[in-house]
């Protein structure tokens, strides 16, 4: 019996194919989970971090909604319900655009930049998620998440 199989207790699989799908989907919730407990500290969720970043990546240009959401990690988020839940917590700033009235452009403060820089000295807590993997196994990993991901539209 796997691990996966003890953890789920489910005692086998119909495929190996089936057996790779759930594993994927039971790690990704397990990681997921981790950063959500981990980002709970700093008053944030992990959406709400990686529009943060997207920002300090532009800053100190702004960013519109639309850039926000064709580079956010999660595309089914609400992109401008978390701005605007950034902009309450006082972490960026929204303004409509001056070359688009219709279009909102969107910057980092120096409060959010602080908070990212203080996460940047702890979030090494999440690194052992693949401690378990050598360099190499980390490396045939990599490769074949980008193998499944040439299928992605």
């Amino acid at each position: 019996m796997s691990n996966l199989e003890k953890l789920i207790t489910q005692k086998s699989f119909e495929s190996e194919n089936q057996r790779g799908l759930v594993s994927l989907i039971f790690i990704g919730n397990w990681v997921t989970a981790r950063h959500q407990q981990f980002f709970k500290q700093y008053g944030i969720t992990m959406q709400q971090f990686n529009i943060l970043r997207i920002l300090r990546g532009q800053h100190p240009k702004a960013a519109s909604i639309n850039v926000l959401k064709d580079r956010m990690l999660d595309k089914m988020s609400d992109v401008s319900r978390l701005v605007e839940r950034l902009r309450k917590a006082d972490l960026i700033e929204r303004k409509n655009s001056e070359m688009d009235r219709r279009a909102v452009d969107v910057r980092i403060n120096d409060k959010g930049l602080q908070l990212l820089k203080q996460i940047d000295t702890e979030i090494g807590q999440l690194d052992n998620t693949l401690q378990s993997l050598n360099e190499k196994e980390i490396i045939q990993l990599n490769k074949l998440l980008d193998k499944m991901l040439e299928s992605y539209h």
